[in-house]
């Protein structure tokens, strides 16, 4: 199973560059200038707005800014005799005078996304990983909350709708499911805070909770009713797919032989469905957790937008509609380990839910 672990995250890692290097691709190709966000000045004159371009290195060709952003430049430039100034470079990549004034440039103090040093905020003026640090737990909570009442809700439904399939119960469930998977999540949310909130003014409207004193929130047991709406309507999506997959699978299983021998020896229904039937139908669930994950970073920029929660999905909105492009490169790298870190989660569980895979 270690070896087996290692392996895939060295295929992963291949994968991850090639996310960088798109990702980059667009936030480079995209319009506008960067000088003119970063100094909020639209109305910069030509000369500096060159000046400054060259200092932070826009003008360089492609592959030498997206180098600079993956390593950092503090190795591009070195300062050998201590004075400040550097008096060496790494010719191929860069000179000792790139905006040529004349004067030699001082050593980088840029480390790169590789060490965790993602640039600062054009807007926060603050380091883009004290950005998102301050964000994740936020929407980790959230999305922790709403995959962990999707599974609660999901899978026992799946299996009672195979049991009682053609019943009552069965169909009710499954056009519950058809609904909740087909009305948007944000028209959904309007809908719950009209109803909880407006109309019968038992829940908060939006927010993760009233801070103290210190601007810190309380444990999470004294602000449950806070996070109730976001997270049934978060949920409620992932319970409908969750609900489809197990009653297909429970369905097949069902009719296998082993199923009806259990049966045979007199097994109590309960013990048939729920312990040697639901092991086997949890196989697509194992499936579903990779893109789950990917999908709990998708919708949080939805569902914190909503409902006002100050989490890393808000922040990418906001971010990308101020155009604060370091913040939205260090939320695109922060989802792509998640994504990865899902998928090779989802081959975790096949081994652990079905004894006949083995891997060698």
């Amino acid at each position: 199973m270690i070896k087996y672990i290692i392996r895939r995250l060295i295929q992963a890692i291949p994968t991850f560059f090639g996310i960088t290097l798109l990702s980059y691709l667009l936030l480079w190709l995209a319009p506008g200038s960067v000088v003119e966000r970063l100094y909020l000045a639209p109305n910069i004159k030509a000369e500096t707005r060159a000046r400054l371009a060259a200092q932070l290195g826009i003008n360089d060709p492609f592959h030498i800014q997206y180098l600079r952003w993956l390593a950092g430049d503090d190795w591009l430039r070195w300062d050998t005799d201590g004075d400040g100034i550097a008096d060496q470079a790494f010719r191929p990549l860069a000179k000792l005078d790139e905006d040529g004034d004349g004067l030699p440039e001082p050593p980088g103090d840029n480390y790169g996304i590789l060490r965790g040093d993602f640039g600062r905020s054009f807007v926060k003026k603050q380091p883009v990983m004290e950005v998102l640090l301050t964000n994740l737990p936020a929407t980790l909570e959230l999305g922790i909350a709403a995959v962990v009442t999707s599974l609660a809700i999901g899978i026992p439904v799946g299996v009672l709708s195979a049991v009682t399939q053609g019943r009552r119960f069965d169909k009710v469930s499954r056009v519950m499911a058809v609904i909740f998977d087909a009305v948007p999540n944000f028209w959904l949310g309007y809908i719950f805070i009209f109803v909880f909130c407006r109309v019968f003014d038992i829940l908060p409207c939006g927010g993760r909770c009233v801070p103290n004193l210190y601007g810190v929130c309380p444990p999470l047991l004294e602000r449950l009713n806070y996070m109730l709406l976001p997270t049934v309507v978060f949920a409620a999506g992932f319970v409908a797919l969750f609900s489809r997959y197990v009653r297909a699978s429970t369905l097949e299983v069902l009719s296998q032989d082993y199923i009806r021998t259990a049966r045979a020896k007199g097994l109590a229904p309960q013990v048939v469905n729920f312990r040697h039937a639901m092991r086997n139908a949890m196989i697509p669930v194992a499936t579903l957790l990779g893109p789950i994950i990917t999908n709990v970073w998708a919708g949080a920029i939805v569902i914190e937008s909503v409902f006002a929660w100050p989490g890393i999905g808000r922040i990418a909105f906001t971010s990308a509609i101020q155009q604060d492009y370091p913040v939205v490169m260090g939320i695109v790298i922060f989802a792509s380990i998640g994504t990865i870190l899902g998928f090779l989660l989802s081959d975790f569980l096949y081994v652990l839910i079905d004894p006949r895979i083995r891997i060698d």
